[in-house]
């Protein structure tokens, strides 16, 4: 009888531990632990995880949450329970407790009941948020400037000092700070925090992000002291052409707040008022082009330590800048990342010594030279060697693109501070000796985006396709989504943005980083509902762009698509809410332009670098590939209102829903009666034109059919070339796949030869090329005025890439991938393809494999979701799983279409086989 219970005992343990989950990965607002919300109801995010690997079906049925004060456990110092709430969502829950109160950190937990074991599970491990100072009134330092006569031609970094103390041991510490300009802070001889070119780049005067700090480990009881340098960055720097210089401001300011919590509960605050000190160093100079003068024979040691005699420092000047334009910082901030070392060091025809780090990068060099006092050092930096081997400076156009040193003598190491190159070569001047390549090391600067995607297939090309995009999104995602890290340009150009955004969800989390970005297309959008072409706005007076307000199609829409493409990827409802009125303001500004709803006048990028032949004898049977500008519009006319008929559809507005539907008829109609004859042949006889015809349904469904068959005819005209630019090349694999034509689209991507995805990695590309011909097959170079080897535009191909190679997708009905699509499309002789995407609910991975006659494929999918899996064969009974048949695995096969086999499925891995 002992023995029998003892046995029943640990069955039923076995059975509660097999019916349960554990909740991990909390996240508030998409982010795990921040720093510093001004967010006054944030979000709360979790992850189930099945205890046991195996099982499979796991859905979340109700949860509960517990927000407190207390830093060990939710339960103490309660500001919310929330009971037990009957739901599924396990995604953006928004808090609802009692008002947040500023400078607070709070902790929680959460708890849920799952399906089919229907047991709570144990609360998960402690998180917590740490608001910001939430309003303006919370403000009480001053905005300081330096105190001596600025050098307006070099702009030597200023320095500030504030000595302080403490008088008894320290609970607590959060220092908040923000610039005019960029900054970097030090508290008794370290660091602050691992962030860099903060507070990044916005709309300054109405959008300023400040930072916080958590730098309790810092202080200490006693003497104290904090110091702050600060660089011009993109708030006075050049920016964009013609020497604009700025743009925001003329004086570097600095804001900061140090707020101290004693261990008996008591408080204080320092803050930057007219107490502090003001200096220069031996950051000589500092432009975000041109780069860094760093004379370290300048170097104030102890500067920023308790103690140091500071007599001969100047004072500072307050200014009154007020609070309004501040908000805690919203996005991931910029961060070292990759450490790459030099593969070589060579000597060029010129006699010069260059270091190649084998990759394309964006950040700086770390160097550790020795050397005497008063050696002078440059580093400049390249991306490419032209075809005699010597550095090719000519597309970096202005920008100087150089790191100077004068050393102090004997070792030292050093780096730039407020500037960045992009770069794979570097030219060393001024080293006494031979370079040591171990003495040097690239630093790769980027957002502080989690990498979300991984795709590999059996194609070594395509890999290295894959590689280039994602080092070019890395490169291109520095708090702005520029367009190139390099020369004198480096701007968040619309365009770029709107058709990269959804290739850029699978590679990195970026949903924080474009909510931050698109809060600045709404503050720089003109009256009219125009939308800029860059974003922060830099154009306004100068160059070509220095026009009347006014939008352009494809560039401007990013308004509206990228918070739709947000919302699908992510399932960011918020973000869609936010930004409804931007995006309502744009699509008004097109019915104001469009007569009779024809978008045909004005000024429009059209397809940016399409295929044209420049060089007098064609390389093919057509000389070009120019699609009329405006018929480009009209498409992305009719894009942009499709996405505000669904966007006011979900989000109730009944009204703006039915005036959006019955515009898009008739936007269609005016399309037809424009471009298209009759028979339905379009007035550009090019890839892009019906592309876009058909990836918009611009065509009577009667005449699809007709444009599918000249769309592929118009490739093989090319032998199996592309020649679409910016706007065509998203959807030219994906329409293709569409209609029924997937083997022509695998043809475009596989093709080696001019202008292809795969030409510029056949000639050794390590990210994506501004023009399918940046470097023309006799290693020489398109126009310097515009040839950038970092520019991710023509990346936007990763998007099919895995949603049809690999075949992992969301259902628009189940966003964020809580209503999951596998379908994979094997061709091209493609073997073998692997993707996996990290979401908020887990790991959705698609794999699979031909070998032996037989289709391996493997599936997950996270729990509290559903997948819907397209499995390739020609019926259920050619189809197992884990060896087994369908039906004895206990899968119900929902349909048959087309050479798939549909399964709906819960989470859990599954192993599918299908003989061929």
């Amino acid at each position: 009888m002992r023995k029998f219970c003892l046995f029943l005992t640990l069955q039923l343990l076995i059975i509660s531990v097999f019916g349960q989950v554990t909740v991990r990965n909390l996240l508030t607002e998409n982010r795990a632990n921040p720093i510093g919300l001004d967010v006054a109801t944030p979000r709360l995010s979790w992850q189930l995880v099945p205890t046991v690997a195996t099982k499979r079906n796991v859905k979340q049925v109700a949860y509960e949450i517990r927000v407190g004060t207390d830093a060990a456990s939710a339960a103490k110092g309660t500001v919310w329970q929330s009971g037990r709430v009957a739901s599924d969502q396990s995604v953006q829950v928004p808090y609802a407790g009692t008002a947040l109160r500023p400078g607070q950190r709070y902790t929680w937990q959460v708890r849920v009941w799952d399906s089919p074991s229907g047991k709570p599970s144990d609360w998960s491990a402690p998180a917590f948020w740490q608001t910001g100072l939430l309003a303006a009134a919370n403000w009480t330092a001053k905005w300081i400037e330096a105190g001596y006569a600025e050098d307006t031609i070099n702009q030597p970094s200023p320095m500030f000092r504030k000595a302080f103390s403490a008088p008894k041991p320290i609970r607590s510490a959060t220092l908040y700070m923000t610039a005019h300009g960029l900054y970097e802070a030090r508290i008794n001889g370290q660091r602050v925090g691992d962030a860099y070119l903060t507070p990044g780049w916005t709309t300054y005067n109405s959008h300023l992000q400040y930072q916080v700090y958590d730098v309790t480990g810092l202080l200490k009881t006693g003497p104290n002291a904090i110091g702050v340098t600060l660089g011009s960055g993109w708030y006075r720097g050049r920016l964009a052409w013609e020497k604009q210089r700025n743009i925001y401001g003329k004086n570097l300011a600095l804001l900061g707040q140090l707020q101290l919590t004693y261990a008996d509960g008591s408080t204080e605050t320092v803050i930057t008022d007219a107490s502090w000190k003001s200096s220069t160093g031996p950051i000589r100079s500092s432009e975000i082009y041109d780069g860094e003068v760093y004379d370290a024979r300048l170097e104030k040691a102890g500067w920023d330590k308790p103690g140091y005699a500071d007599a001969d420092w100047s004072g500072v000047t307050t200014k009154a800048f007020g609070y309004a334009n501040l908000v805690a910082n919203y996005n991931e901030l910029i961060t070292k990342h990759d450490r790459v070392k030099p593969v070589k060091v060579l000597t060029t025809p010129k006699g010069e010594t260059v270091l190649d780090f084998g990759q394309n990068v964006v950040g700086w060099v770390a160097l550790t030279p020795t050397g005497k006092a008063g050696d002078k050092i440059v580093l400049s930096h390249v991306e490419m060697l032209d075809k005699f081997g010597n550095p090719y400076v000519e597309n970096l156009r202005t920008a100087k693109a150089q790191a100077t040193y004068l050393l102090k003598g004997g070792r030292e190491t050093l780096e730039p501070h407020f500037t960045f190159f992009g770069f794979r070569y570097v030219r060393v001047e001024g080293l006494t000796g031979p370079v040591n390549p171990a003495d040097f090391t690239a630093i790769v600067l980027y957002s502080d985006m989690p990498k979300t995607g991984e795709f590999t297939t059996s194609n070594k090309l395509v890999n290295q396709l894959q590689s280039n995009i994602q080092w070019g999104q890395r490169g291109n995602f520095l708090d702005v989504p520029t367009d190139c890290p390099q020369r004198d340009e480096r701007l968040g150009w619309t365009g770029d943005a709107e058709v990269f955004s959804r290739t850029a969800a699978y590679n990195f989390g970026v949903n924080n980083f474009f909510a931050k970005w698109l809060k600045d297309v709404a503050f720089e959008q003109a009256p009219n509902g125009a939308v800029p072409f860059v974003i922060p706005d830099v154009l306004k007076e100068q160059g070509p762009f220095a026009r009347e307000p006014a939008g352009a199609a494809g560039w401007s829409d990013a308004s509206i698509i990228i918070p739709w493409n947000m919302y699908v990827a992510y399932g960011d409802r918020r973000l869609l809410e936010q930004q409804y009125p931007s995006m309502k303001a744009y699509e008004g500004y097109m019915e104001k332009v469009a007569k009779n709803d024809l978008w045909s006048e004005g000024f429009q990028f059209g397809d940016w670098l399409s295929y044209v032949d420049t060089e007098g004898s064609p390389a093919f049977e057509a000389r070009s590939a120019f699609t009329d500008t405006h018929l480009v519009a009209q498409c992305f006319y009719a894009y942009s209102t499709e996405l505000m008929r669904k966007a006011a559809t979900l989000l109730g507005k009944t009204e703006d829903a039915a005036h959006y539907t019955a515009l898009l008829s008739r936007i269609k109609t005016a399309f037809q009666q424009a471009y298209m004859t009759p028979s339905g042949r379009l007035i550009s006889d090019t890839q892009t034109a019906y592309v876009l015809a058909l990836q918009f349904d611009m065509l009577p469904e009667s005449l699809r059919p007709q444009a599918v068959t000249r769309l592929v005819q118009n490739v093989k005209k090319y032998k199996n070339h592309l020649t679409t630019g910016f706007l065509g090349t998203p959807f030219l694999c994906p329409v293709l796949t569409r209609f029924g034509q997937n083997d022509v689209a695998y043809d475009l991507l596989l093709q080696e030869t001019y202008p292809s995805w795969l030409y510029p990695v056949k000639m050794g590309a390590t990210t994506i090329w501004e023009r399918w011909d940046s470097m023309k097959p006799d290693s020489t170079f398109q126009s310097p005025s515009m040839t950038s080897f970092n520019h991710y535009a023509y990346g936007a191909v990763g998007d099919w890439m895995y949603r049809t190679i690999a075949g992992i997708d969301t259902d628009e009905s189940g966003p964020g991938y809580k209503q999951i699509i596998i379908k994979p499309q094997p061709g091209g002789g493609l073997t073998s393809a692997n993707a996996s995407l990290q979401t908020y609910y887990g790991t959705v991975r698609s794999d699979w494999k031909k070998e032996a006659g037989k289709l391996a494929m493997t599936v997950e999918v996270p729990a509290n979701t559903t997948a819907t899996v397209y499995v390739p064969a020609a019926s259920a009974d050619a189809v197992q799983e884990g060896g087994k048949s369908l039906s004895a695995a206990g899968l119900t096969v929902a349909g048959t279409e087309s050479g798939y086999v549909r399964l709906r499925i819960g989470s859990g891995m599954y192993q599918f086989t299908v003989a061929h």
